[in-house]
């Protein structure tokens, strides 16, 4: 299949449109065939017409990053506005505590751990700074075109689908890496998406497929959301509901803003909630740009019909910024690693305000956003993640457990090895270098300071066995003793 060519926005697109794959076959399978590979959620009644989404996903934003999730100091009030007229996730997870894993469980609705794609790609065999006892987990450095996307369901459910921004789950630095682009993975339109974990630099020249700098200096946050704008309000004259999988490089390194910006904080300098100005500066052009897709959703007609999600793929960079309560950051599997901002908005089906504590993760995304506009997908295909529907509309979740894995070394190289369970208000990690447990009480103790694994032995073993039955299960790939390579 060619791929598709697609201009920026300016009224003349051309797509690629094809239907999704079952799981097990190439793409090039005939479409009967791959048809036959959908199970059987029913497609959305006529009287209940689908809904547009707009999934915004921030790269490295962290849970105290926003003055709505508590930040004393940085200014998001298109943000904070959002928040109060959406359910606001106390507790939400993203899937990994670095970028791709999360991408490919939303993508697919599965763990990283079942997917074994559970580091940044590519990884590497990054050591500890003293001799190595584990070599990372092998793992895969892109999302395989077997498994039927997220968006790939919604195109055939009738949905204009459209990327833009990273997409990072793609080969790097190979002849073939446009193959695995998202214009391969079920989106009519890819703005910038490519095999690249950051864009180099925020402020043009910069190049990106389908996505070249207009105007020297333009910066890329603000070019994002005029596309997103344009692409939201051209929209309004189709009558098929559309996917904006609007996944922004920013605010991840290099950290570079708009001077007027950088200087408002470097003018406030450092304190509580701000690590560096131009980090703090960079979260609030984040919130201008998602207040112009806002504004488009509002000037289009379009926002009382499009579930709006709110969320990250990571905690934020150590360096960078502040995680105020929460330990650790980005890379690890502390609550500063993996516990991320969420919110979401579906008019008249979400309660506005609500604040919900319920443990939630990236990978309940994909059913969630499936079961909201009727698409079918494939019930002998396995699926992580849990339909939020019942808890969105108020209601309970059913589910016992969340489940991490990290068996790789981050770019920082000082994380330790391991995998991590949520049950209740309770958190074991268990360490793969020496077998050693930590566990947390996070309802009393948010920045996992006491590990009362040695006080309560018993729950500790046993949510041990819990999570090793769960990596069984997945099949989870594990790292190596360097004795044993």
């Amino acid at each position: 299949m060619q791929s598709s060519q697609v201009m920026p926005i300016d009224g003349r697109l051309q797509r690629n449109r094809r239907l999704p794959c079952h799981p097990l076959r190439p793409h090039h399978a005939t479409p009967v065939l791959l048809l036959l590979g959908c199970a059987s959620a029913p497609p959305a009644l006529e009287h209940e017409p689908q809904p547009n989404v707009v999934l915004v996903l921030v790269d490295d934003l962290g849970w105290w990053d926003l003055a709505c999730y508590g930040n004393p100091a940085v200014e998001t009030p298109r943000i904070d506005a959002f928040c109060a007229d959406s359910v606001k996730f106390t507790d939400a997870y993203a899937a990994a505590p670095v970028c791709s894993p999360t991408r490919a469980a939303i993508m697919t609705g599965q763990s990283p751990a079942r997917l074994h794609i559970t580091n940044h790609a590519p990884d590497q065999e990054r050591f500890t700074p003293d001799d190595p006892v584990l070599l990372p987990a092998p793992m895969h450095d892109r999302l395989a075109l077997e498994h039927v996307t997220l968006a790939e369901h919604l195109q055939a459910a009738g949905y204009d689908t459209a990327f833009m921004g990273k997409w990072h789950l793609a080969p790097q630095h190979v002849a073939d890496a446009a193959d695995w682009f998202p214009d391969k993975q079920g989106f009519d339109l890819n703005l910038g998406g490519d095999g690249m974990g950051g864009p180099g630099r925020f402020f043009a020249p910069y190049s990106f497929p389908n996505l070249v700098s207009k105007a020297e200096g333009e910066y890329l946050p603000y070019r994002i959301g005029d596309e997103a704008s344009a692409y939201i309000e051209a929209q309004a004259a189709n009558d098929e509901p559309f996917f904006l999988a609007l996944w922004h490089y920013t605010v991840h390194w290099p950290i570079e803003a708009p001077e007027d910006l950088v200087a408002k904080y470097t003018a406030r300098g450092v304190g509580p909630g701000v690590k560096m100005p131009e980090y703090a500066a960079m979260t609030e052009a984040l919130d201008q740009v998602f207040g112009q897709v806002l504004d488009a959703l509002d000037a289009s007609g379009q926002a009382d019909d499009t579930i709006v999600v709110f969320t990250s793929d990571n905690g934020a960079l150590l360096s960078v910024a502040d995680l105020g309560p929460l330990r650790q950051a980005k890379g690890y599997l502390y609550e500063g690693g993996i516990r991320v901002p969420t919110m979401v908005r579906w008019p008249g089906v979400t309660e506005a305000g609500r604040v919900d504590a319920t443990p939630i993760v990236s990978t309940d995304l994909f059913p969630t956003l499936l079961a909201a506009c009727g698409a079918p997908r494939p019930l002998d295909i396995p699926c992580d993640g849990v339909d939020l529907g019942p808890l969105l509309r108020g209601g309970a979740l059913e589910r016992e457990a969340i489940h991490f894995h990290y068996p790789n070394y981050a770019f920082h190289r000082s994380n330790r090895l391991g995998s991590a369970i949520r049950v209740g208000d309770w958190k074991l990690i268990e360490r793969f270098d020496d077998g050693s447990l930590e566990l947390y009480d996070l309802a009393a103790d948010l920045g996992e300071r006491t590990n009362l694994a040695a006080t309560h032995p018993g729950l500790a073993e046993e949510l041990q066995r819990q999570l090793g039955e769960w990596r069984t299960e997945v099949g989870a790939a594990m790292p190596t003793r360097v004795a044993e390579r």
